[in-house]
C-alpha cells in the first residue's frame, strides 16, 4: 500500500472475521472530487484502478481528478492510464504475442542485457481454442479425429507454447479441448475481485480477442485489444485510452414466448450499430436488465464489437452472485465479491435516473421477434418471417448495393451433383459407449460424454443408412450447406442450447432429418455444455440430426469450418452458386465462414437446427413446413419449437457447481495428446527452423535510442498500394482461412518443402512473419479499387516510368517498392479495420512497407494497432474521400507536417496527378494521445516498451 490519497484507504471485514484494505470510491466523493455515485459503474471501476495504481509518474493525482470529474458530454481530451489486473489470450493472437516476447528476449541478450527483464508483470492466461477445425463431422468419433489432426498440424506451435509456459513465470496455458477462451474466462478464470498483498480490488482485464467483452456480463471491465497493446499491458505499461462517452441502455419488459436470447442480441446489435456507439462504452440498466440471467447478459456483452462499442457492461448484482455460486466458485470469494461491491456502492442494477449517462437509449424486450442476421454483416438483422423475401431481394440486387447481382429467374435453377454421403457417418447407430481410454482426449471430454450418455435415459439407437453408396443431390441458390452450433456468443447460454436439443428431440420423434450433404457440427464453448446436454438426454437427438460434437473451441465462426465435399465445392464454383451457411456465431463477413459460401446468416442454435432440416433459406419457416413425417403430414416449425417452460425445467442441469469444479480442477489430467508434447527450455528461445514459428524482424538492428528521423520527416513521393471502400474488415486485411497454393504464401511454403496438404491455415501460422506478410491484403473477397472489377490481393505497380502500370500481387508490388526505397500508403473508406482484433492486419501492413493509412474513419482496435506498429493513421476531413478527390491510384503523394507531431493535429496530403497538376488536402492525424505519439516516434509500442524495460538494467 503506497499511498492514502484523499483518505481512500479503508478496511473491509471479510467472511472469516479478518479484514483487508481497499480503495474507497465513496471516500472520493466525501473529499469533494465529484458526484462519484452518479458516475456510470464501469467508469467507477476504472477510476478505482487509477486511484489504486497512482504512482506520481505514469499515473498522477491529476488523472484521478480528471476521471472523478467525468462529465457525460464533455470534450474527450484526457487520456486514462488503465492498469488491468490480468491478461487473457487466445492462441491465434497469443502465439504471435509470445513470438514477440521471445524476440524481445533475444534482442535483450544481443545487447548484453538480462533477458529475464522481459517478464509479464500481471497474470496471463492463454486458452488454446482457435486451432480446432471441423474436418470430421456427423459421427461419434468427430471430436477424437479432429483433435488428433489438430495436434498433428500444430505440433510445432504447441511446442513453442510449452516453452513459453516454462520460460515465463506468470504465463499459464489452458490446453486444447477445454473450451472457447471467452467461456473459460466466464466460467473459470474470472474471479470478480482479487485479494493480493492484503488489498481487495476488482477483476479487470484486456484480451487479444475482440469478444473479450463477454466478461462484461458479470460486471468485469475488460475489452479486446490487439496483441501489440496486450504485450505492453503485460509488461507494465498502462492501457491508454481517451475518456469515453458512456451510453446507457435502458432495457424494459420481458422477452415474449418463443423468442430467444439470440434474437434479443441481434436486435440490440442492430439498434446500437445504427445509434453509432463505435468506440464508446455501453452500460445496460433498468428493470429489463435486472431480469436477465448472466448467460443472457454475456450474450449481449459478447457482441459489443458487432455493435461497435468498446464494452457492453452489466453491473454486479444478485444474478451475478447466483452465477458465481452455480459455476463452483468458493463461498469465501463470493462473499468477498458481494461485500466489496456493496462497500463501493456499486452493487445492483441501476434504475432510470440513477446514473448520468452521455445518452440514454431504450429497448422494450417485448418487441423483440425471432431473427437472423446477414448475409454479410452481423448488424443486418432480418425478421425470420422476412428471411425468404430478403434473400430473394438481395439475390438480384446489384453488387454495389450489397446484393449478388444475379438474374431473378436463376433463383430456381438446380444443378445435379453426384457425391458420396459423409463417409464417416456412423453405421446403424450414433450411440456408442465403447470409447477407449487411450483416445488421447482430455479427461472430461468425449469419455465423460459417453459416461453421461450411458448413465442416463437415452432414446433408442438411431437407425442410419448402413451404406456409403454414391448419391445424387440437386444443388441450387439458397441451399444451406453449413449448419453450425458454434462460437462464444451462444455456446455460453444454456437456454438456447437446451432449446436446440429439445427442438432436435421433437424433430427426430416426428421423423424429420438433415440431408447428408449439409455439414453439421456442434462446437460447445466448454465441456460443461456437453455434460448438461447428455444429462438431460438431449445430446443423442442432436447427434441423430448430425450435430455431433466436433470440437471444443472456436470453429465455423472464425473460418475453421473445414472443406465441403469436393463435388459440392466444384459445383458451387462452376455454377457461381450463392449457397448459405447458418450458424450460431457472431460474425459473418464475406469469405470468413467458408471461401465458397457467400450468404452467411447468424441465428440461434434452435434455428440453426431448423434451417438444417429445411435445407434452404428460401423457405418461410413461419408459413411453410420444414418437412413431412412418415405419414406424409406436414411438420411446421411451430410444431417442434420448445416452450420457455420446457427449457426452464432443464436449466438446473446447467448450473451444477460440482460439475464445474470437476471439469476445471485439473486441465492436463488424462490429456495424453497435450502431455506428450515436448519442448525446449531456457530463458531465450533457440529459433529452430520452422514454417510455423520464426524470429520476426521487428527488433533487427535494435538500439537503445530510436531513430527519430524516420518518423519526423515528411513522407515524399509515395505510391498507393491499395484503395479500398467502406467496411473493409481486419478479415480482409489480415491473412485468415485457407492458404492457396497459387498465392505468395502458398508459393513460399512450397519452396520450403511443405506439401499442399500440410499448409494448414493462416491463423495457425501467425507465428511466422514470412507467411503472414505474404497473405496481407490477400483475402479472396477484398476489392482494390485501383484494379476495377477485381477481387483478391492484386494491385498495380506504378514506379516504372518507362512502362504501363503492371498488375501483380500486393505482396510482389510491395517488395518491389521496398527494394527501391519507395514509400507506400493505403486508402480506405468508412470503418476501416472493423472486426476482430487481428494485430497481423497492422503487422502485415508495416512489413509491406506501408508508411500511412488514410481512411474516412477507423474501428478502435485497428487504429491503435497501426500506431503500435509505427504506421501513421490519418483521416479525411470535411467530407473528403477517395471518390470526391478523384484519387485513382496512379498518382504520387506527399504527407507534410510530420516534423513536430502532436496528437490529433492536421497534416497535409499533396496529390500529384499524372498530368502534372497537384492538389493539397488537410487530413486529421489519428494519433489521439501523447503516449501514442511516443509509441509512433519509437517505431511502435514494442520498441518503446523494450527500451523502457532495458533502461532499468
Amino acid at each position: 500500500m503506497t499511498h492514502n490519497l484523499f483518505n481512500s484507504q479503508q478496511d473491509l471485514t471479510i467472511s472469516n472475521g479478518t479484514s483487508a484494505k481497499y480503495f474507497s470510491l465513496p471516500a472520493l466523493e466525501k473529499n469533494g472530487l465529484g458526484k462519484i455515485s452518479r458516475l456510470p459503474v464501469c467508469i467507477r471501476i476504472i477510476l478505482e484502478s487509477v486511484l489504486r495504481n497512482c504512482d506520481g509518474k505514469k499515473i498522477t493525482e491529476a488523472h484521478i481528478r480528471q476521471l472523478a470529474g467525468w462529465e457525460p458530454n464533455a470534450a474527450r481530451t484526457h487520456e486514462i492510464p488503465f492498469v488491468v489486473s490480468r491478461i487473457v489470450l487466445q492462441d491465434f493472437t497469443g502465439v504471435p504475442l509470445l513470438v514477440d516476447l521471445a524476440a524481445m528476449r533475444s534482442a535483450a541478450k544481443k545487447l548484453g542485457k538480462n533477458p529475464e527483464l522481459i517478464e509479464p508483470l500481471v497474470p496471463v492466461d492463454l486458452v488454446v481454442d482457435h486451432s480446432i477445425q471441423v474436418d470430421h463431422y456427423g459421427n461419434k468419433d468427430a471430436l477424437k479425429l479432429n483433435m488428433e489432426i489438430e495436434f498433428e498440424r500444430n505440433h510445432e506451435r504447441y511446442q513453442f507454447i510449452k516453452w513459453g509456459m516454462h520460460a515465463f513465470e506468470t504465463f499459464k496455458v489452458i490446453p486444447p479441448g477445454i473450451g472457447i477462451v471467452h467461456q473459460v474466462n466466464l466460467e473459470h478464470l474470472a474471479r470478480g475481485v482479487h485479494l493480493n498483498n492484503d488489498v481487495i480490488f476488482p477483476d479487470t482485464l484486456v484480451g487479444t480477442d475482440s469478444h473479450t467483452t463477454m466478461i462484461n456480463g458479470i460486471g468485469v471491465v475488460g475489452w479486446g485489444v490487439g496483441g501489440i497493446e496486450a504485450e505492453a499491458g503485460m509488461l507494465g505499461q498502462p492501457v491508454y485510452f481517451l475518456t469515453p462517452d458512456v451510453i446507457g441502455v435502458n432495457l424494459t419488459g420481458r422477452l415474449r414466448e418463443g423468442v430467444t436470447a439470440t434474437d434479443m442480441v441481434l436486435t440490440v446489435t442492430e439498434m446500437l450499430r445504427s445509434a453509432n456507439v463505435v468506440g464508446k462504452f455501453v452500460e445496460f440498466f433498468g428493470e429489463g436488465t435486472a431480469s436477465l440471467t448472466v448467460p443472457d447478459r454475456a450474450t449481449i456483452a459478447n457482441m459489443a464489437p458487432e455493435y461497435g462499442a468498446t464494452m457492453g457492461f452489466f453491473p454486479v448484482d444478485d444474478a451475478t452472485i447466483a452465477y458465481f455460486k452455480g459455476t463452483g466458485r468458493s463461498e469465501e470469494e463470493i462473499d468477498i465479491l458481494q461485500r466489496y461491491f456493496q462497500a463501493q456502492q456499486m452493487f445492483g442494477i441501476p434504475r432510470l435516473g440513477d446514473i448520468d449517462y452521455s445518452n440514454v437509449l431504450e429497448l422494450d424486450l417485448n418487441t423483440v421477434s425471432p431473427s437472423l442476421a446477414g448475409p454479410k454483416r452481423p448488424q443486418d438483422r432480418i425478421d425470420m418471417a422476412q428471411m425468404k423475401n430478403r434473400f430473394t431481394e438481395l439475390f438480384s440486387k446489384p453488387v454495389s448495393e450489397n446484393g449478388y447481382g444475379k438474374k431473378h429467374d436463376d433463383l430456381s435453377q438446380r444443378y445435379r451433383v453426384r457425391h458420396a454421403p459423409n463417409e464417416e457417418a456412423d453405421v446403424c447407430t450414433r450411440i456408442d459407449t465403447n470409447i477407449p481410454d487411450e483416445s488421447g482426449l482430455p479427461s472430461g471430454s468425449e469419455r465423460h460424454i459417453t459416461e453421461m450418455v450411458s448413465n442416463h435415459p437415452t432414446p433408442d439407437a438411431v437407425e442410419l443408412p448402413c451404406d456409403n453408396l454414391e448419391e445424387t443431390i440437386d444443388l441450387g441458390h439458397g441451399d444451406v450447406l453449413i449448419a453450425a452450433i458454434t462460437s462464444c456468443t451462444n455456446t455460453s447460454n444454456p437456454s438456447v442450447l437446451l432449446a436446440a436439443g429439445l427442438l432436435a428431440k421433437k424433430a427426430a420423434e416426428k421423423g424429420l432429418s438433415v440431408g447428408h450433404h449439409i455439414k453439421t457440427s456442434l462446437a460447445p464453448g466448454s465441456r460443461v455444455v456437453s455434460d448438461y446436454l447428455a444429462v438431460t438426454g438431449l445430446l443423442p437427438y442432436l447427434e441423430k440430426l448430425g450435430f455431433n460434437i466436433a470440437g471444443y473451441g472456436c470453429t465455423t465462426c472464425i473460418g475453421n469450418a473445414g472443406p465441403l465435399a469436393e463435388p459440392i465445392e466444384e459445383s458451387i464454383v462452376k455454377n457461381d452458386l450463392v449457397c448459405a451457411a447458418v450458424l450460431s456465431g457472431n460474425r459473418n463477413f464475406e469469405a470468413r465462414i467458408h471461401t465458397n459460401i457467400r450468404a452467411n446468416f447468424l441465428a440461434s442454435p434452435p434455428l440453426v437446427v431448423a434451417y438444417a432440416i429445411a435445407g434452404t433459406v428460401l423457405k418461410d419457416l413461419t408459413t411453410e413446413p420444414l418437412g413431412t413425417d412418415d405419414k406424409n403430414n406436414s411438420i411446421f416449425l411451430k410444431d417442434i419449437w420448445p416452450s420457455s417452460e420446457e427449457v426452464q425445467a432443464l436449466m438446473k442441469f446447467a448450473t451444477n457447481a460440482d460439475t464445474f469444479r470437476k471439469l476445471y480442477s485439473d486441465l492436463t489430467k488424462d490429456h495424453p495428446l497435450w502431455n506428450s508434447i515436448s519442448s525446449a527450455t531456457g530463458e531465450t528461445y533457440d529459433w529452430p527452423p520452422s514454417t510455423y514459428i520464426a524470429e520476426p524482424p521487428f527488433f533487427e538492428n535494435f538500439s537503445m535510442q530510436p531513430e527519430k528521423s524516420d518518423k519526423t520527416s515528411d513522407i515524399q513521393n509515395a505510391y498507393a498500394l491499395g484503395i479500398f471502400g467502406d467496411s473493409v474488415t481486419t478479415d480482409h486485411i489480415s491473412p485468415a482461412g485457407a492458404i492457396k497454393a497459387a498465392s505468395p504464401a502458398g508459393e513460399y511454403l512450397l519452396e520450403n518443402h511443405v506439401a499442399k496438404a500440410d499448409f494448414n491455415s493462416y491463423g495457425s501460422r501467425r507465428g511466422n512473419h514470412e507467411v503472414m506478410m505474404r497473405g496481407t491484403f490477400a483475402n479472396v473477397r477484398i476489392r482494390n479499387l485501383m484494379v476495377p472489377g477485381s477481387e483478391g490481393g492484386v494491385t498495380f505497380y506504378q514506379a516504372d516510368k518507362q512502362a504501363e502500370p503492371k498488375q501483380m500481387s500486393v505482396y510482389e508490388a510491395a517488395m518491389k517498392y521496398q527494394s527501391q526505397g519507395i514509400p507506400t500508403i493505403v486508402f480506405g473508406g468508412k470503418e476501416y479495420g472493423t472486426g476482430s482484433s487481428r494485430d497481423w492486419a497492422a503487422k502485415g501492413t508495416q512489413l509491406l512497407g506501408v508508411k500511412a493509412v488514410i481512411a474516412s474513419s477507423y474501428e478502435r482496435i485497428h487504429r491503435s494497432n497501426l500506431i503500435g506498429m509505427g504506421v501513421l493513421p490519418l483521416q479525411f476531413k470535411n467530407n473528403d474521400n477517395v471518390k470526391s478527390l478523384d484519387i485513382q491510384g496512379d498518382e504520387q503523394f506527399d504527407i507534410q507536417g510530420l516534423d513536430d507531431l502532436q496528437p490529433q493535429q492536421d497534416v497535409t496530403l499533396v496529390i500529384h496527378k499524372k498530368d502534372g497538376t497537384k492538389k493539397e488536402v488537410r487530413l486529421l492525424c489519428r494519433i489521439d494521445t501523447a503516449i501514442e505519439t511516443d509509441y509512433y516516434l519509437h517505431g511502435g509500442i514494442l520498441p518503446y516498451v523494450l527500451r523502457e524495460l532495458l533502461h532499468k538494467d
